[in-house]
C-alpha cells in the first residue's frame, strides 16, 4: 500500500477517535470567559478534525505528484472525507450546536454525489472535483470548526460567525451538488444494456 493511501486510511481510523472525544462528557474547562467556555475535549476533537481535514489535500498532491494514483485512493478519498464531514456533523447535533436539517442536507448532498459518481463509473468514466465542491469541503470544515470551538473568537464580540458560516456552507453545499447533476445530467439519459 503506498503513502497516499495510508494518509488516507489513517483519515478514515481518526473518525471514531473524534467522534469519542466530542461526545465524552468532560466538565474541564480550559477557556472560560462570562458566558464563553471550551473543554479540553472540544480542543482535542477540534485539533484531530482539523489534522485529518488538512491530509485530505495531502495524500492526493503526493498521489499525483508521485504518480501513486490508485483505484484504491480513488475509492477511499471521497469515502474518507465523507465519513469525516458526515461524522463531526452528527455529533454537533447531538450537542445541540447544529440543526439537523442543514446537517440532513449536507449529507444528503454528498451521497447523492457519491451515487452520480458511482453511476459514472459504471459508465467507464471519472468526475472531477469541481471548483464548487473544492469551495463546498472548505466551507464546511470553516462552519464545522466555528462550531466545535463555540464560535472563538467571534463570541467575544457577539458576532454568529459559526451560524453564518453553517449557512454559507448549506447554500455552497446544495449549489454544488445541483452543479454536478446539471453538468452530468447526460448520465441519466444513457441507454443501458
Amino acid at each position: 500500500m503506498n503513502l497516499p493511501n495510508k494518509i488516507t486510511l489513517a483519515r478514515i481510523f481518526l473518525v471514531p477517535i473524534i467522534v469519542i472525544i466530542l461526545l465524552i462528557n468532560v466538565d474541564l474547562p480550559i477557556l472560560e470567559f462570562k458566558d464563553f467556555e471550551i473543554t479540553v475535549n472540544q480542543i482535542i476533537g477540534t485539533l484531530i478534525f482539523i489534522l485529518a481535514a488538512s491530509t485530505d489535500s495531502l495524500d492526493g498532491y503526493i498521489a499525483r505528484k508521485n504518480k501513486l494514483v490508485t483505484n484504491l485512493g480513488k475509492l477511499l478519498d471521497p469515502l474518507a472525507d465523507k465519513l469525516l464531514v458526515t461524522a463531526v456533523l452528527i455529533c454537533l447535533v447531538q450537542l445541540g450546536k447544529s440543526p439537523a436539517w442543514m446537517t440532513i442536507i449536507i449529507i444528503s448532498r454528498e451521497w447523492a454525489v457519491t451515487m452520480l459518481r458511482q453511476i459514472a463509473a459504471l459508465e467507464g468514466q471519472a468526475l472531477a472535483a469541481s471548483k464548487w465542491g473544492k469551495w463546498k469541503t472548505a466551507t464546511q470544515i470553516t462552519a464545522i470548526i466555528a462550531l466545535l470551538l463555540n464560535n472563538f473568537p467571534f463570541a467575544f464580540i457577539n458576532f454568529p460567525f459559526d451560524e453564518i458560516s453553517m449557512w454559507v456552507a448549506v447554500v455552497i453545499t446544495i449549489y454544488s451538488g445541483v452543479d454536478y447533476f446539471v453538468k452530468n445530467k447526460e448520465l441519466f439519459n444513457m441507454d443501458h444494456k
